[in-house]
This record gives structure tokens, C-alpha cells and sequence, in this order.
């Protein structure tokens, strides 16, 4: 795990929520540049941002505002070929420092520990051991979190609130994209020419895991394409 991304929590639990409480109200319908530069302000170089890969605004704003914040990339060992491309693209095109973070297993030690396949019979064994346990451990040294997320893109997520204490990783968790419809993040990718997994061209709205990723197909929800035939519709990392 890189040492370079935090190196120890500064703040209390309780003053990080109290940051989050005041932030949520003093940033009432900040737009997403305008959360950045809070976050910044707020938090200095003890704050984060992940990136998937799939489409890349969130890390297109961070490159223009505060390059200084490192963005994490998970790497479960199970990404499709275009996600890795896209990654080194990002990197390729931006001076921000792009972190990519595994899992301490190998995805052969963790068929010796649990089995071939992991995912084809407990994907949330899988996530966690893969992806969620990583950012973790990077989260456990910063006080704050950059996220992607957009209630236009899942409904589970219609009562996160872009600042918020996540209480389980202990943690500001900043959604500066939340509110942006898909129309939104349309016209920004196009006007900022940002790099997008191509995958997205081909029936994938959302990109995963490639074993729990495919196609969806016309009418379906954009997520149905994620772990098709179980009842899971997160990943665990925003839950």
C-alpha cells in the first residue's frame, strides 16, 4: 500500500463530523468545482479521490482544481482490459498522482484460501477481500474522500447528500457530481473531451469486475449488467 497517500487521521470522529455537518449547510447547492475547492480548503493533503475508470470527470475536475489530491485506483486483479487502458490514458494525459491499490492476496491466494471463482459463489466475499478492503486502508489514513457518485446513476443511493460523515470508514465523504444528470455529465465529457472507458459505447453503463460485468440490454436499469443473478447491486464501498 503506497505510504504516500496519508500517513495518519488527524482529526476525531467527532470534529470530522462536525466539519460535515457545517460543510453540508454552508455548501448548500455549491456546484461540483465549488465542493472541490472546499474540499481542499477544508482538508489540505489529507483527502483522497477514487476513480473507476469508466468515465473519468470526476478526475478531469480534480486535474483543473486541485491536482495536488491524489486519486486511488482499485486494481481487483479482474478488470477488463479497456478499464486499464483507460487508467494509463488518465495518467498518460494528466501530472496528477494515480495510485493503483490491491488487494494483499493474490487472486491465486485467494482461490488457495477460499476457492476458485470467488465471485461465481459469494460476490460479496469477493468485493470485499478485492476492492472494498484496499480503499480502506487507504481511507484509514485521510480525513476525507472524493467520490464519483451520481443519484442519476443508481437508486440505492437517492439519500446520500453531497457532504456527509460516512460513521463506518470515519471519513467526510464529497460527492461533487451527485445531482449532475446524464445529460450533465454528457455535455461535460464532451466539452472537456474526458477519457471514457469504451465499453460505455457497447452496452456497458456500468463497468465493473469483468466476471460480474455484462452488457444491459435496451430498457434495462443501467446497473443490471452488475452481478446478474444475485440480488447484489453494490460493490460495498458505498454502503
Amino acid at each position: 500500500m503506497p505510504a504516500t497517500v496519508g500517513v495518519a487521521k488527524p482529526r476525531s470522529p467527532e470534529t470530522l463530523r462536525d466539519i460535515a455537518h457545517r460543510g453540508a449547510a454552508d455548501m448548500a447547492g455549491a456546484s461540483a468545482e465549488e465542493l472541490i475547492t472546499w474540499s481542499v480548503a477544508e482538508f489540505g493533503d489529507s483527502i483522497v479521490a477514487t476513480q473507476s475508470m469508466v468515465n473519468t470527470t470526476l478526475t478531469t475536475l480534480v486535474a483543473s482544481i486541485a491536482p495536488s489530491i491524489p486519486v486511488v485506483f482499485v486494481d481487483t486483479g479482474y478488470h477488463f482490459a479497456e478499464t486499464l487502458d483507460t487508467l494509463e490514458r488518465v495518467r498518460a494525459r494528466t501530472e496528477l498522482t494515480i495510485l493503483s491499490v490491491s488487494s494483499h492476496l493474490t487472486i491465486e491466494e485467494q482461490s488457495a484460501q477460499h476457492g476458485p471463482d470467488l465471485w461465481s459463489r459469494d460476490p460479496d466475499l469477493c468485493c470485499s477481500i478485492r476492492k472494498v478492503q484496499p480503499l480502506e486502508e487507504v481511507l484509514a489514513r485521510n480525513d476525507a474522500w472524493l467520490t464519483g457518485l451520481r443519484r442519476d446513476a443508481a437508486g440505492a443511493r437517492r439519500d446520500t447528500r453531497p457532504i456527509m460523515y460516512d460513521v463506518k470508514r470515519n471519513v467526510v465523504k464529497v460527492s461533487p457530481l451527485l445531482d449532475w444528470s446524464d445529460d450533465d455529465l454528457a455535455a461535460y465529457t464532451a466539452q472537456h473531451s474526458v477519457e471514457v472507458n469504451p465499453l460505455i459505447h457497447q452496452g456497458f453503463p456500468s463497468i465493473g469486475c469483468h466476471p460480474c460485468t455484462r452488457a444491459v440490454a435496451p430498457g434495462e436499469d443501467s446497473r443490471a449488467g452488475r452481478w446478474s443473478g444475485f440480488e447484489k447491486t453494490e460493490c460495498g464501498l458505498h454502503q
